[in-house]
């Protein structure tokens, strides 16, 4: 006989999956309302009936009349029932609508969505215990990954990152040749060539796709001192940077030591290197809460499959900590590592020498 089953326990488990059920649909109900504008639709518009947001936005009112209850249920849209209409508090327009602020938490939710539109290739990929190219994830995943971490950058890059590196912000203003390595979408990249217009900033990243859209967004945005190229970050093109950067990033790669003493390689003597990776203690023990929970999910379908996939394979995964990152460094021949600066879901290293 195994152990006897505890009745209470069993029911507060069982009562905290259906607080995840509801809470896995209301993140896809908050995605279709992003896609479809109804979030949109009602910032600062202040109270709205179903039939008043219907004829706004063209939606069918049958269709909305459940979403809204769905979102009021989950307190993603505020519900009256003395007049039925249904509005975005402040809080809950900046969470869901107001793309670019570090609380629109679209791009998260984006990113969540991927993973279920490929959940049989995600499964495949666990049982067998073989990797899954990065460019196997869908669209979905690659834009909502960018439209995530970019309101985070545009916060801390330039205003608290740069600044704690000892002596880089000066470097950059008077003009310095920097790499971005694993840019993806261009991001950061363009950020920085933004903020420092005398400095070269060029992007590199494996992902063609990805490449391209950095391109375009770089045209859209109008700066000229930005490059971007096709290549691998333990062979990238190039020699004598003042500055080189990894965003979130250097945990996917199936040789991360290569990649750093390839970066060192690249760097001059005085060069900086500064790694921007997940916030992660270097215990599984100190992980234990949601911002772990998360970095785990998204580690086993998309960052350790990316990293099995390519030569090598460590598989660092997104929560593998300071401790360990520093290793990885050391063994690619860096002697100086310290954290630099920090942000709730972030760690800024500093790598030198």
């Amino acid at each position: 006989m195994g152990e006897a089953v505890n009745e209470a326990k069993l029911e507060e488990l069982a009562g905290k999956l259906v607080g995840d059920v509801a809470s896995a649909l209301s993140l896809y109900m908050a995605y279709i309302g992003d896609q479809a504008g109804v979030y949109a639709a009602m910032d600062e518009a202040g109270p709205q009936t179903v039939e008043q947001l219907a004829e706004k936005t063209g939606l069918n009112p049958k269709y909305l009349h459940q979403w809204l209850g769905s979102n009021a249920a989950a307190g993603y849209v505020t519900y009256d029932p003395a007049g039925e209409t249904f509005s975005l508090t402040p809080e809950q327009a900046l969470i869901f609508t107001r793309e670019g602020q570090p609380a629109c938490m679209q791009g998260f939710i984006q990113a969540v969505v991927s993973q279920y539109e490929s959940h049989e290739k995600a499964v495949q990929t666990f049982k067998s215990g073989e990797g899954r190219p990065w460019s196997d994830q869908s669209d979905c995943c690659f834009c909502g990954t960018d439209r995530f971490f970019r309101p985070g950058y545009a916060a801390n890059l330039v205003s608290q990152w740069i600044p704690s590196l000892d002596g880089v912000e000066k470097k950059l203003k008077a003009g310095a040749k920097v790499a971005d390595i694993g840019c993806g979408h261009g991001s950061s990249t363009i950020l920085m060539a933004e903020a420092y217009p005398a400095s070269t900033i060029i992007g590199f990243d494996f992902h063609e796709p990805s490449i391209a859209e950095a391109k375009a967004k770089a045209q859209a945005a109008g700066v000229t001192n930005v490059e971007f190229h096709v290549a691998r970050a333990q062979d990238f093109p190039g020699e004598d940077f003042d500055f080189a950067c990894i965003f979130d990033a250097l945990h996917d790669m199936g040789d991360p030591v290569g990649a750093a003493a390839h970066i060192r390689q690249a760097l001059k003597g005085d060069g900086t290197f500064m790694l921007v990776e997940p916030m992660a203690g270097d215990s599984m023990a100190e992980n234990m809460h949601p911002l772990g929970q998360i970095y785990y999910a998204f580690s086993t379908t998309v960052c350790t499959p990316a990293s099995l996939a390519q030569e090598v394979g460590l598989g660092l995964g997104a929560q593998a900590g300071q401790k360990r990152l520093t290793e990885v460094l050391n063994e690619a021949g860096f002697t100086h590592v310290k954290r630099a600066s920090e942000t709730p879901t972030n760690m800024v290293l500093e790598v030198t020498g």
